[in-house]
């Protein structure tokens, strides 16, 4: 985690019942790529470190004997929970609060851990280190996020040819600083610089193989409701709903007032990101 930041449990205080709703799905054949590159069967065990509301954990339940989820949020484990039971999966999912700070938690060993955009917010070399040792030989840790554009093909993307126009994600993220102020918010801290990189280099010294590198093709079209837009921005740990204190019900008028302006039907529409998955193995038997 970023050196001038301690991590504290509002981080995503609040966020949890706008996030599945609010965020963008992962590219649809992530399930199909996962499946083929660790030869997944139904067997095996996965743990989702950082599993929010078990977006990623659900998705790749239908892969294995047992799932289980670890967040330090209630909120989050809670959704998890809910979600679960309603897609029939309650019977071979777990969702345990924990910091992955606290791992291991007396949850014995699993054939692959997941990490969907939560690496960075940890103490990464510690938990690179205990998450190997949790790992049975052979198994795998596979890093996941939204593929981020290249230098310079930020101004290459176009939505010309979408029905609706997309979110007004500057002049958003200018509001959002109007009401909290240039420096991200974090919890009840700041991020000046962002949160940590460098997830490659505390990997491969942790004694990890790899990595076998995927990208898993997005594009398609999602039409997305002023009500989608607004849960997307309460979702953000740099925006979650108590960070605005007694003006959050202003900041949301103003917010939908500006998300009228660019949409009148308060219909949008967005190409859904590529996915980046990045699996490393553990070929050593040092699991615990």
């Amino acid at each position: 985690m970023a050196a001038d930041w301690q991590w504290d449990e509002t981080l995503f205080e609040g966020a949890a019942a706008h996030y599945a709703r609010g965020r963008l799905p992962y590219a649809p054949g992530l399930a199909a790529a996962l499946a083929e590159a660790l030869e997944a069967d139904g067997t095996g065990r996965l743990i989702d470190v950082g599993c929010g509301p078990g977006t990623l954990a659900l998705t790749l339940a239908p892969l294995f004997r047992e799932v289980v989820g670890v967040d330090p949020d209630g909120g989050m484990i809670a959704e998890a929970e809910r979600e679960a039971a309603v897609r029939g999966a309650a019977g071979r999912t777990h969702w345990v609060r924990a910091r992955a700070e606290d791992l291991p938690a007396g949850l014995d060993t699993f054939t692959v851990a997941t990490f969907g955009q939560s690496f960075h917010w940890m103490d990464q070399v510690l938990v690179a280190a205990t998450v190997k040792r949790m790992l049975r030989p052979g198994g795998a840790l596979v890093h996941i996020s939204d593929l981020k554009p290249a230098a310079g093909d930020e101004g290459r993307r176009t939505d010309e040819d979408l029905p609706h126009p997309a979110p007004p994600r500057a002049a958003v993220d200018d509001l959002v600083r109007t009401y909290l102020g240039p420096v991200r918010r974090a919890g009840r801290g700041v991020l000046p610089h962002g949160t940590a990189g460098g997830e490659r280099e505390v990997l491969a010294r942790a004694g990890f193989a790899g990595p076998q590198r995927l990208v898993v093709p997005g594009g398609q079209v999602l039409e997305r409701s002023a009500d989608d837009v607004v849960a997307g921005v309460f979702s953000m740990s740099s925006s979650t709903p108590h960070l605005f204190g007694d003006r959050r019900d202003r900041f949301e008028a103003d917010l939908r007032t500006l998300l009228h302006a660019a949409s009148a039907s308060g219909r949008f529409s967005e190409r859904g990101p590529s996915t980046e998955v990045f699996i490393w193995r553990n070929l050593r038997n040092d699991a615990c």
